[in-house]
């Protein structure tokens, strides 16, 4: 029986990007010179973590997330996906869980246009 916990994140120092597995078939991949900032926020023993890109927001909530945090405070956070359901909801290591992923694509600013007068 295997009982290792499913990779729900990844670092790598030299990733030029995040790539979010929204499902198998679903792949995000947002480049960090579009990164914004990042927010967390704690609500009983469930984390909250916000990352604002220039055109999405991503919204990733689970348990000890720190670590993802900083690994995206570094630019070094390469890979995020929901752990499956019916896994486990902790790591036996502290390590991060991720329970759910919430994309939100923000719609461009509107064009304004100058009109002159003749």
């Amino acid at each position: 029986m295997n009982t290792k916990q499913p990779e729900c994140w990844s670092s790598d120092s030299q990733s030029q990007g995040l790539r979010i597995e929204l499902t198998l078939e679903h792949l995000l991949v947002l480049p960090y010179d579009q990164f914004l900032l990042a927010e967390f926020k704690t609500q009983g023993a469930d984390h909250h973590l916000r990352l604002v890109f220039s055109m999405h927001e991503i919204i990733i909530t689970g348990r000890n997330l720190k670590r993802v945090l900083l690994a995206m405070q570094k630019k070094e956070l390469a890979f995020i996906a929901k752990v499956p359901d019916g896994s486990q909801s902790f790591t036996a290591d502290g390590g991060p869980v991720i329970n759910g992923i919430v994309v939100k694509e923000k719609a461009p600013p509107e064009s304004q246009t100058q009109t002159t007068g003749d």
